[in-house]
């Protein structure tokens, strides 16, 4: 009989077990991070009054300098990055639970 006494547990779990706990959290990862880039994604969206402004304004001599939304676009590859990685960790982790 083995004992799991003081074994961390996902040591003491069967490989599927730890592979399916794994890839859940994969899977939350990938989701959280979705989140966020739907929240960067709305941010970056501009203002319904700010369009109003601008057309009540009627001048092709403002310039608006926009130092946000670079930092979203960075914020958002390095995410949308993330999410690929996860996305191929996780594709590897499913293959490696297929015997070949």
């Amino acid at each position: 009989m083995l004992n799991y006494a003081g074994t961390p547990p996902l040591a003491a779990m069967a490989e599927t077990d730890s592979r399916q706990l794994i890839a859940a959290e994969l899977r939350s990862l990938i989701a959280r991070i979705e989140i966020s880039m739907r929240l960067i994604d709305a941010a970056m969206e501009p203002d319904d009054d700010s369009a109003v402004l601008t057309a009540d304004l009627g001048s092709s001599d403002i310039i608006v300098l926009d130092d946000i939304t670079p930092r979203f676009a960075t914020a958002s590859a390095a995410l949308n990055a993330c999410r690929a990685e996860l996305g191929h960790a996780l594709k590897k982790l499913s293959e490696s639970g297929n015997p070949a």
